[in-house]
């Protein structure tokens, strides 16, 4: 059983947003589920600010949330760790990660945490989309990493705008993906309603429609299923925001939010969709679903040529003992996990991929 949560932070509001998520984790296990999903930089909350303000007038925003964002190995992420513990559930989540060696520098990261408390992935979005460029540092392909558990299956996720990306993607099937994470964000305006009605003729960016699209593909592409976990805009975001840009409240109110639901290898919906509330979506799963249509399209098997085709993929961990290496000590900017190193989970991909470390 997998849950989707479709909800909002406590706004810029590590502690309390940590504690909430601990509450969902543990109502996710009353209710039976072996794996439970968060949206995009659940902690402590989505940059929306970036994109209808200048960056002159966002400097507040930016500060708080790189004084909000979590340490990888961090109390905050213990307390997420023993929540799943305690709670016996397999948790993917996403947050703002802060870096060790620069008090500016942020992520766009996620985490999959097992039902023991350990930290199986640690991605960090490869790379900032649009506006988002003006908060994130590019990530890595440190995270690109499927997961294989007994519960959940061969555990795969990708970040919003990176689920656009076919190399990315292929990397996740090429390792044998059944279960594939996609998080988004509750909004993810393009244009003001003014310049839409008035000017440039554009559209606003659907994005129920783009992350269906993306994911869709992905699962029908992968044969496997697909969770789509997106955040919601609460009264108090959503006030927030228009109090520190009064000229945004149109567009912002013109916005649809995102939805969360699930897909089976087919791309067709499945189980339960939440949109434009706070709520929990519920899916049971059989994996063995994934088989038969590997019959007609096996893209990482019967159906690709890796005598034509060769990816590479470099999993290096980023950072600035890269480019400064004085000793051999670790960064913990490269680590994977607090408490463990290594490609935990990494199945041994097939010919024509090449995993660079």
């Amino acid at each position: 059983r997998n849950i989707a949560c479709n909800v909002a932070p406590v706004f810029l509001d590590t502690a309390r947003t940590v504690q909430k998520t601990c509450s969902l984790i543990a109502e996710a296990a009353r209710s039976r589920a072996d794996l439970v999903v968060f949206p995009e930089t659940h902690i402590p909350a989505f940059p929306v600010w970036a994109s209808i303000a200048a960056p002159i007038d966002n400097h507040k925003f930016f500060s708080r949330l790189a004084q909000e964002s979590l340490l990888i190995d961090g109390k905050e992420m213990r307390t997420l760790q023993q929540a799943c513990a305690q709670n016996k559930v397999f948790a993917h989540i996403g947050f703002n990660e802060r870096s060790h060696a620069s008090v500016g520098c942020m992520w766009n990261a996620s985490v999959l945490i097992s039902d023991e408390g350990k930290i199986l992935n640690h991605h960090r979005k490869i790379a900032p989309t649009f506006f988002e460029k003006l908060v994130w540092a590019p990530g890595d392909g440190a995270g690109l990493k499927v997961v294989d558990t007994e519960r959940c299956g061969k555990v795969g996720s990708l970040i919003c705008g990176e689920n656009t990306n076919p190399l990315a993607r292929w990397t996740l099937m090429a390792q044998g993906e059944q279960l594939h994470i996609s998080t988004w964000p509750s909004v993810w305006p393009t244009r003001r309603v003014a310049n839409e009605v008035k000017s440039d003729g554009g559209k606003q960016y659907d994005n129920i429609a783009a992350n269906r699209t993306r994911s869709a593909a992905h699962c029908f592409e992968a044969k496997c299923f697909g969770v789509l976990c997106s955040g919601f805009m609460d009264k108090d975001m959503r006030d927030t925001i228009i109090a520190h840009s009064p000229s945004a409240a149109e567009t912002i109110d013109s916005l649809t939010q995102g939805a969360s639901l699930f897909l089976d290898p087919t791309g067709a919906q499945v189980g339960d969709q939440v949109q434009g509330e706070e709520g929990i979506a519920y899916a049971d799963l059989d994996l063995n679903a994934c088989i038969e249509p590997k019959q007609f399209h096996d893209v990482v098997g019967g159906y690709q040529r890796f005598d034509i085709f060769d990816l590479r993929v470099t999993r290096e961990r980023q950072g600035p003992a890269n480019a400064f290496r004085l000793d051999r000590k670790p960064d913990p900017d490269r680590s994977t996990d607090a408490h463990q190193d290594g490609d935990v989970g990494f199945l041994p991909p097939p010919t024509g991929f090449r995993q660079m470390d």
